[in-house]
C-alpha cells in the first residue's frame, strides 16, 4: 500500500504531537537551554552583521512557527524555543555593550593615584590583588602622560602592601601594566574576554614604596577579616580550605594542593556552591527548629517550620554575601529560596523545574556566565544529580524503604556512589574542554571526601566561630584543622595514585556541542527518545579522543614555542619560560606536567638564538627553525637557515628573504594570528578567526604616549620596520 507525502507527513505530525504530549512536563526545562543557545550562538557568529542576521532570523522562524504551525504543540514550542533563543542572543549583545570600557592599549610603566575597589590577600602566592580605579593626572616613566583605564588590577607584593589599603582608599604607587592578555594559544583561557565583562582594562605588577593618600573604610570588611582570622587559627592550606568554606577566599591554597584537589576531583568543594548552601540553610533551619520547640507556646500556636523556613532563607542570601556573590553561589542561593517557598507552600521542592528556575535568573542577570566553567560544571552537576534521581527506576530503587538499619546504609551507599559516577561522567567533557585534565578517581574520593566536609568540616568550623565569640574555639579549631589535614592527605594521594588523572589536548568546539546537545537530550527527556542523545554524545566524544594533539604550538607573541618529541611528550624552546606559559602549553598539548627543555635534547641542535629541530610525521621530514632570543643574527646566515627550514618562527620581523618551504610565522603575521597551533601529520594549522569582532577583539584602546628610543646597533631584532629605514641587514 503505498502512503502519499501528504499522508506521511500527516502521520509524522500526529506522531510528534503525541510525543510532546507525553514530554509536557519537561518542555519548560528547555527554556534555558534554548537561551542558552542563543548566548553560545552569538559567541560562536564573528561581527554584528552576522549577530542581527542570526537574531532577525530566529524571530523570524519564531514567528512564522507561530503563524504556520495552527496551535500545536510542537509548533508552539519550536516558536518558544526560538524565541528563547533570539533573547539570550539579544541579552549578551546588550550586556557586551553596557560594560563597554576602553582597555590599554600597549604595555607601560605608570605612576598614578587611585581608588581601592576590592582587596583580595593571596598569602598562598605572598601577594595582594588590588582591583583600582585610577585618576587623571597618571605619568611615565619621563614623566609623559599616561591615559588609563577605568579600572586597573595590579598584585603587590604583600610586604609592599601598607597599612590602610582597604576597599575606598585612595593609594599612590607605580605598576607595570598590561593590556589584557588574548589565548596564550587556541583553546587556551580567554582573560580578554573575562576582563572585558569585568570591566578590567588592564593588569600588572605594582611596586614599592606604595602610599595611602586618603584613608578608606576602617577594617577590612567582614569578608576578609573573617578570612584572615581563620587563617591565623589554622595555617598552610588547610586554613585556605577552611576559609573558602567560610568566605570563598581560596587565595591561601598554595598551587600544589589546589592542584591535587583538582586532580582528585575534589576542587568543587573549594568553590562555595550547591552543597555549602545547603549544609549552612540546613543547619539553620534545625538550630532553629530544635530552639523554637523548646517553648511549649511557640510549637502549638506557630507554624515553626516557616519560621525555621525564613531563617534559612536569610541564612542562604547572607551567606551568598559574605562569599561574594560568584553565579554558582547565587545559582544555589536562588535555588534554595525556591526550595524553601516550595516547602513552605508545601509543594515538592527538589525538581529540574527549580534548576531551570535558577538558570533563567542567571542568564537574565549574567549571560556571559554561560561560556564560563563555573556555571556549566555548576549547572551539569545539579541537573546530572537530579535527572538520575527523578527517573522512576532509580527513584524505586534508592527511595525511601522500610527496611533494616544495614541495607537501608547500603542502598545509601549505592545511591552515593551512582550519583558520584554520573556526576564525573557529566563533568568530564567540561573539565577536559576547559582545563584539558579530568580526575579519574574523583567518583570513588567524593563518596568519603563529600559527607567528611558536609558533617565533619563545616559544623566544625562553625563550633569553632562560635565558641571563639568566649573564647573557648582552640580545641574546635584543632579538630577542624584535622579533618582538613585528612581531606588534603586525600587529595594528595589520589592525586598521586598511578593514572589519577586523564589528560587531552584541546577539545574542537564541535565536538563540546555534541557532547552537550547529547547530555542534556538524556537528561531532560523521559520517554525513550532520550535514548537518541547517546548518538551525538558518542559522535562528540570520538571527535574528541581521535583529534590528534598538536605537534607545534606558538604563543601570540611568538616568544615561546612547544614542539612535540618522538616520545610524545613537549619540549619548550626557551630556558627560561615563567611556570603559567609553560603549564598552559602543557595543557594544551594534552600533556601532564611541566614540558622538557628542547636545549637538553639531543635531537635538537640549539645555540643562545636559536634551534633547529628535524621531525618526522606522517612520512615527511620537517625541519623547524625558531629563534629564541632577542639578540642580533647575521642577516645571511638567517636567510639561509630558511631555505632549508620548512617551518620558522620568530618573535621579530624577519627578512624578506626568509623564506622557508612551507609557514612563516613571525611578528606581522602573529599580530594577525594571535596564537597558532600546528598538526604536522595532516598540514593543519589552528588560528583565532580573523573576522572575529567580539568586543573584546576589536576593543578602544587608550593610546600610550611614548618616545621612541632605538638602538644604535638594531639589527634584525626588529620591531618595527621603520626603524630600520635606511639601514642594511648587517647594520
Amino acid at each position: 500500500m503505498r502512503v502519499s507525502r501528504r499522508q506521511f507527513g500527516a502521520g509524522a505530525g500526529d506522531a510528534l504531537e503525541r510525543w510532546l504530549e507525553a514530554e509536557r512536563d519537561q518542555l519548560a526545562l528547555w527554556v534555558p537551554v534554548a537561551m542558552g543557545a542563543g548566548v553560545a550562538a552569538w559567541y560562536a557568529l564573528p561581527d554584528a552583521a552576522a549577530w542581527t542576521a542570526a537574531e532577525l532570523a530566529m524571530l523570524g522562524l519564531g514567528l512564522m512557527a507561530l503563524a504556520v504551525g495552527r496551535g500545536g504543540r510542537a509548533a508552539r514550542a519550536a516558536a518558544i524555543a526560538l524565541l528563547m533563543a533570539a533573547l539570550g542572543a539579544m541579552l549578551i549583545w546588550a550586556r557586551a555593550e553596557r560594560v563597554a570600557a576602553p582597555v590599554l592599549g600597549a604595555p607601560a610603566i605608570a605612576s598614578f593615584a587611585a581608588m581601592v575597589e576590592r582587596v583580595e590577600p593571596l598569602p598562598a602566592r605572598d601577594l595582594v590583588r588590588l582591583t583600582l580605579a585610577p585618576r587623571a593626572g597618571a605619568t611615565g616613566v619621563d614623566g609623559e602622560p599616561v591615559a588609563l583605564p577605568a579600572r586597573v588590577r595590579v598584585n603587590l607584593a604583600t610586604a609592599d602592601a601598607p597599612r590602610g589599603v582597604t576597599p575606598g582608599a585612595v593609594v599612590a604607587l607605580r605598576a607595570r601594566l598590561m593590556p589584557p592578555a588574548p589565548p596564550t594559544v587556541p583553546g587556551a583561557y580567554d582573560f580578554a574576554q573575562a576582563a572585558w565583562f569585568a570591566r578590567v582594562g588592564a593588569t600588572g605588577r605594582g611596586f614599592a614604596p606604595v602610599r595611602v593618600v586618603a584613608a578608606g573604610a576602617p577594617g577590612s570588611g567582614l569578608r576578609a577579616s573573617l578570612s584572615a582570622h581563620i587563617e591565623s587559627k589554622i595555617p598552610g592550606s588547610a586554613g585556605g580550605i577552611a576559609s573558602a568554606l567560610a568566605t570563598g577566599d581560596m587565595g591561601a591554597i598554595t598551587q600544589d594542593d589546589s592542584d591535587a584537589m583538582r586532580k582528585a576531583g575534589l576542587a568543587h568543594l573549594l568553590s562555595v556552591s550547591g552543597l555549602h548552601i545547603t549544609a549552612a540553610v540546613a543547619a539553620t533551619m534545625l538550630i532553629v527548629m530544635r530552639l523554637l520547640a523548646l517553648s511549649p507556646t511557640l510549637a502549638l500556636r506557630v507554624r515553626l517550620p516557616m519560621i525555621a523556613a525564613l531563617a534559612g532563607a536569610a541564612a542562604a542570601i547572607g551567606y551568598t554575601l559574605l562569599t561574594g556573590a560568584e553565579v554558582p553561589t547565587i545559582r544555589s542561593c536562588v535555588a534554595a529560596l525556591l526550595v524553601l517557598a516550595a516547602f513552605a507552600l508545601g509543594r515538592q521542592a527538589m525538581t529540574l523545574r527549580l534548576v531551570a528556575t535558577g538558570a533563567v535568573v542567571v542568564l537574565l542577570a549574567w549571560p556571559e556566565a554561560v561560556a564560563g566553567p563555573s556555571f556549566q560544571l555548576s549547572f551539569a552537576a545539579v541537573t546530572a544529580i537530579m535527572a538520575l534521581h527523578e527517573h522512576p527506576r532509580i527513584h524505586a530503587l534508592f527511595g525511601p524503604h522500610e527496611e533494616a538499619r544495614g541495607r537501608r546504609m547500603l542502598r545509601e551507599g549505592g545511591s552515593l556512589l551512582l550519583t558520584g559516577l554520573v556526576v564525573e561522567l557529566a563533568l568530564m567533557p567540561i573539565a577536559v574542554f576547559h582545563f584539558h585534565k579530568e580526575g579519574v578517581y574523583g567518583a570513588i574520593v567524593n563518596l568519603v571526601a563529600i559527607p567528611l566536609t558536609t558533617f565533619v568540616v563545616m559544623p566544625l568550623e562553625a563550633l569553632a566561630l562560635l565558641f571563639d565569640g568566649v573564647g573557648l574555639g582552640a580545641p574546635w579549631w584543632w579538630l577542624t584543622a584535622r579533618s582538613l589535614d585528612l581531606l588534603l592527605w586525600m587529595a594528595r594521594a589520589t592525586a598521586a595514585a598511578p593514572g589519577s588523572v586523564a589528560a587531552l589536548p584541546a577539545m574542537p568546539t564541535g565536538a563540546y556541542a555534541l557532547t552537550i546537545v547529547g547530555g542534556l537530550w538524556i537528561a531532560l527527556w523521559r520517554t525513550r527518545v532520550r535514548r537518541l542523545g547517546v548518538i551525538p554524545l558518542a559522535i562528540g566524544a570520538l571527535w574528541a579522543v581521535t583529534t590528534p594533539a598538536p605537534d607545534l604550538l606558538v604563543t601570540g607573541d611568538g616568544r615561546h614555542v612547544a614542539m612535540r618529541t618522538p616520545e610524545g611528550g613537549l619540549a619548550l624552546l626557551r630556558d627560561r619560560t615563567g611556570d603559567y606559559t609553560a603549564t598552559t602549553l602543557g595543557e594544551n598539548g594534552g600533556v601532564l606536567g611541566l614540558p622538557e627543555l628542547l636545549s637538553d635534547r639531543s635531537d635538537a641542535r640549539c645555540s643562545r638564538d636559536a634551534c633547529i629541530v628535524d621531525r618526522v610525521a606522517a612520512g615527511r621530514h620537517w625541519r623547524i627553525l625558531a629563534t629564541r632570543s632577542g639578540y642580533r643574527l647575521e642577516a645571511p646566515e638567517l636567510i639561509a637557515a630558511c631555505a632549508t627550514a620548512d617551518i620558522a618562527i620568530s618573535e621579530r620581523w624577519l627578512p624578506k628573504a626568509c623564506r622557508p618551504r612551507w609557514l612563516k610565522l613571525d611578528k606581522p603575521v602573529l599580530v594577525k594570528t594571535g596564537g597558532v597551533a600546528i598538526t604536522l601529520g595532516r598540514g593543519g594549522v589552528t588560528v583565532r578567526d580573523p573576522a572575529d569582532r567580539h568586543p573584546w577583539r576589536d576593543a578602544p584602546t587608550l593610546t600610550v604616549v611614548r618616545r621612541d628610543r632605538w638602538p644604535a646597533r638594531h639589527g634584525w631584532r626588529g620591531s618595527d620596520p621603520r626603524a630600520r629605514k635606511g639601514r642594511s641587514p648587517q647594520s
